[in-house]
């Protein structure tokens, strides 16, 4: 999905942020607490990913500016504080979950699968659509127990639109969620990744609409 991370220790935050576009997210990286809350003015994020400890003002700073816009946007920290009083103190003051330093990447990859888990109230990370079936974890798509060639892109693809099944999704939301800001692509660019999408589920329950105008919708057919 598309996230922001903020971290000022350059290794860890390479580190972080090859890995989350590895994995096809969208990555905003950040490394001072006054440019993370003027990034989350300005666009709109799946997630945050936040270290504690930045120049000036800290990660604590960055949570309360946040949550005192009413913002629900998911934050996950990132601390080399292992106390249980700084975990709890975390929790308290809005933050949603945290990993103490040093982790490892499956691990961050586990806890942001939570996360965006949570506002569709989904408990596992694999879903049935029909006769397909789409694991978050083992980034993954079979159909009737069969594997399909699904590609990193276009898995990040059909995962926005799977999150809000029936809900038409705008192709400026998805060209954001999609795509970095460093990265130079035009409208045409997702439109190709519809078409390898469809071309792929060809046959399947599911179906990706398009709304003239508008954007692409993920619905099951009728009776599937």
């Amino acid at each position: 999905m598309r996230m922001l991370l903020v971290e000022d220790n350059e290794g860890l935050g390479d580190a972080v942020n090859r890995h989350l576009r590895g994995a096809g997210h969208a990555v905003e990286w950040v490394k001072t607490a006054e440019d993370a809350v003027e990034a989350l003015g300005l666009d709109t994020f799946d997630a945050v990913i936040l270290d504690l400890t930045l120049p000036a003002r800290d990660g604590l700073w960055v949570i309360s500016q946040l949550r005192r816009a009413r913002s629900a946007v998911p934050v996950l920290v990132m601390t080399a504080r292992s106390e249980i009083d700084d975990k709890v103190s975390l929790l308290d003051q809005g933050a949603d979950d945290y990993l103490v330093k040093p982790f490892d990447l499956r691990e961050l990859d586990a806890r942001l699968r939570a996360l965006l888990r949570r506002p569709a109230g989904q408990t596992s990370s694999v879903s049935a659509f029909g006769d397909l079936t789409v694991d978050l974890a083992g980034h993954a798509v079979s159909r009737g127990g069969e594997r399909l060639d699904i590609g990193r892109r276009e898995f990040r693809l059909l995962e926005i639109l799977l999150s809000r099944p029936g809900v038409v999704v705008g192709k400026e939301q998805l060209m954001a969620q999609l795509f970095s800001f460093d990265e130079a692509v035009s409208i045409n660019a997702l439109e190709l990744y519809v078409s390898r999408l469809r071309r792929k589920l060809e046959g399947s329950a599911l179906e990706i609409g398009t709304v003239r105008g508008l954007g692409y919708v993920a619905r099951v057919r009728d009776g599937a």
